[in-house]
């Protein structure tokens, strides 16, 4: 049986060793939002040793590209986008100081490694249910890179925004353990 978890962000270090994979977490706070290319340009600065629009010490990234916002609603529908397509730029964020990332599907071998050195982890949020997720946000403003639209970096306000922990800073993975015990039963 899995946990139910409420976390402020920033996160912290000490509640991030509690996590396990399984456990149902409610995220209230700062999120920021990437998806590919935002990300190939943050991977840009940190190879160039310059600094990023915002600082990703102890925050998440939410890999989405939202739809455009109701007048009465700070987003419009948002669910998450699959992350492997950031796989190749998550190690240089998580050596930043990046402290976990919502999406949907497995991740790398080379990004759960990276998520054990730096004390990282990996939450999914459903796919499908992108216009309750957006439910959860409360407050939404473009921060960088805003002609890429859809796929510009955003900083939102959530309140009890709903994830599971799919890796752990101990390297356990939900999907492997999900595929092994059903390959037993």
């Amino acid at each position: 049986m899995s946990n139910i978890i409420h976390l402020k962000t920033p996160l912290q270090d000490n509640e991030i060793v509690n996590l396990r994979i399984g456990d149902r977490v409610f995220i209230s706070g700062i999120i920021y939002t990437a998806r590919d290319a935002a990300h190939k340009r943050l991977a840009a600065l940190i190879d160039q040793g310059k600094d990023l629009p915002f600082d990703v010490q102890d925050q998440i990234i939410y890999y989405v590209g939202p739809s455009p916002a109701r007048p009465d609603r700070p987003i419009g529908s948002c669910g998450p986008t699959t992350s492997y397509r950031m796989d190749v730029y998550t190690p240089k964020l998580l050596a930043r100081g990046l402290r976990a990332t919502i999406g949907k599907g497995n991740r790398s071998e080379r990004v759960i490694e990276a998520m054990k050195q730096h004390r990282a982890v990996y939450f999914v949020a459903t796919g499908g249910a992108a216009a309750l997720l957006a439910k959860a946000v409360k407050k939404a403003d473009i921060i960088a890179y805003k002609d890429l639209g859809a796929e510009a970096v955003m900083r939102i306000e959530v309140e009890n925004f709903p994830v599971v922990v799919a890796n752990d800073i101990y390297g356990n993975d939900l999907y492997r353990e999900g595929v092994a015990k059903y390959k037993r039963a």
